[in-house]
């Protein structure tokens, strides 16, 4: 399984949308989600690796494709250190976009995932395609009135 994903925020903190390619040898299919009204870029690049994997119906070997450096690092290095200081960083501070980056963590270990970075807007296809769902999404979360869901309360799932 191949995942292709980004994420896009207009202004930043802002909109924001999410995209995602999956692709599983011939089999392609087109994920992306609107986030309102005020998100950052980089939730909504965290949020697309999250949803492409939850999206999943069974264990997988996966490659995840990313143009962000803080996806990559942060669950392929940072993570590890968060959770064993309470997810506080180094400078003892509470570490941003918690709740994202243990729905992230979780959604990992179900599969087996292999990270992969790509230079964005730099002609790659399937990462120009992840670009333009996502910003797909954030022209949506444009027009959505705000939303506040009880902390407990899960967005619905993509199932493919």
């Amino acid at each position: 399984m191949e995942i292709y994903t980004d994420g896009a925020c207009s202004p930043n903190p802002g909109p924001g949308g999410w995209g995602a390619v999956l692709r599983f040898g011939e089999h392609e299919k087109d994920l992306y989600g609107a986030e309102p009204p005020v998100t950052t870029n980089n939730r909504m690049e965290l949020m697309a690796p999250i949803r492409a994997l939850e999206s999943l119906t069974r264990p997988c070997v996966v490659k995840i494709y990313t143009d962000s450096t803080y996806v990559k690092n942060g669950i392929t290095s940072w993570v590890r250190k968060w959770k064993q200081n309470g997810w506080l960083t180094s400078a003892k501070q509470p570490v941003k976009n918690e709740d994202l980056w243990r729905r992230l963590d979780a959604a990992t270990k179900v599969h087996e995932v292999e990270w992969l970075w790509v230079k964005g807007h730099n002609g790659h296809p399937e990462n120009e395609r992840a670009d333009r769902l996502a910003v797909k999404g954030a022209e949506e979360a444009k027009g959505m009135k705000p939303v506040e869901l009880p902390r407990s309360q899960e967005p619905p799932r993509h199932l493919w």
